[in-house]
């Protein structure tokens, strides 16, 4: 089962990124755990991962108008993983386009 979404490149995470040099960002399934998000990090990219820090956030509310009115919603909750990596290894996202 994938539990990696997509890579986190924000503002944000492009600081910490730049800070400490090993350090990457990732939206994950909340039901991930720290092991299985090292198991398929590795994989998916070759790396040594050295340590994964996980935290969860709520989704964002949604509302729009529309002819029927008003509808409220909720989208849904994730985990954001910040990994660390060993010593000199890099992961490039944009090497596929």
């Amino acid at each position: 089962m994938a539990f990696i979404i997509k890579p986190l490149v924000t503002e944000k995470m492009t600081k910490i990124t730049d800070k400490f040099a090993n350090r990457y960002g990732f939206i994950v399934r909340p039901e991930a755990n720290k092991l299985q998000i090292k198991s398929e990090i590795e994989s998916l990219y070759h790396v040594t991962v050295v340590a994964v820090n996980t935290a969860r956030y709520a989704g964002k509310r949604s509302a729009r108008y529309t002819k029927a009115g008003l509808i409220k919603g909720q989208k849904p909750a994730f985990k954001k993983a910040i990994v660390t990596l060993k010593e000199g290894e890099t992961i490039d996202f944009y090497s596929n386009i």
